[in-house]
């Protein structure tokens, strides 16, 4: 989904003055592709810097790979921000990354009805009998990939897991809702996107040592059409008023120990 900022305004013309106008205004769109759950801090910051730059900023908000091969396909873009610098770094080894630098991390968690009917207190009680259970697609979305890696590390084996498995997503805020349709009984997501559904849920936190923790990384791509502006923005989402922002949707920007 794509959402515009704020548009520049642009005089009215004909002719030489017009077409100069519409030239003017291409090099002043400045194009974020973002992980979906990363939209709550990041929609704030892109206003604050579109303000500040006037510059019209555009957000295409999805799952990392229809992000990236968007900006493949398009050949347009200047940042790429999914939820695990692991996309980031195979998109770099691909020639598409100019340059890339950690903004934050999401820490995986179990979330649960509220109430917590089930009686959900760990991993191992998601192989329960009756539990249904939601993930993100791991084609799609890091929170996908994250879920089989801590199943892998905490060695609760896949193919019982995948029996109660109920639904896949390819957002991990179509996680929580269902959560908050009451259609599932437990999902994996990130804590903070979780953090917007309480409403609805419970968090059950992983332990750290049974935990993988996501690093999320900012890349500028090798498409943008203004180095410059890229990484003033990347070094933007790093400086002190964002980690403000970042804290104030639950974020974190210091990695759990």
């Amino acid at each position: 989904m794509l959402f515009v900022l704020i548009l520049p305004v642009i005089s009215s013309g004909c002719g030489r003055e017009n077409s100069k106008s519409n030239k003017e205004a291409a090099q002043n769109e400045f194009l974020i592709f973002c992980g979906g759950g990363l939209r709550p801090p990041v929609a704030e910051l892109a206003g604050k810097f579109a303000k500040e730059n006037e510059v019209k900023v555009l957000t295409d908000y999805a799952g990392a790979e229809v992000l990236i091969s968007k900006a493949r396909l398009s050949k347009r873009g200047d940042i790429y921000i999914p939820g695990d610098k692991g996309y980031v770094d195979i998109a770099a080894k691909n020639g598409l990354i100019l340059s890339q630098k950690s903004i934050c991390y999401f820490v995986p968690t179990i979330f649960v009805q509220k109430g917590n009917p089930k009686r959900i207190k760990s991993l191992k009680d998601l192989t329960n009998p009756g539990i249904k259970l939601g993930f993100g697609n791991p084609e799609y979305i890091p929170i996908g990939r994250k879920t089989r890696e801590i199943f892998e590390k905490n060695k609760l084996y896949w193919n019982d897991i995948e029996k109660k498995l109920k639904f896949q997503s390819a957002t991990v805020n179509e996680l929580c809702i269902q959560i908050q349709a009451k259609s599932l009984d437990a999902v994996i997501v990130w804590d903070a996107v979780a953090h917007s559904y309480l409403r609805y849920g419970e968090l059950i936190m992983i332990p750290i040592e049974q935990n993988v923790i996501s690093t999320v990384d900012a890349g500028v791509l090798k498409f943008t059409a203004n180095r410059e502006l890229a990484d003033k923005f990347v070094n933007f989402l790093r400086s002190d008023y964002a980690k403000a922002v970042f804290h104030k949707y639950n974020y974190r920007v210091d990695k759990p120990e």
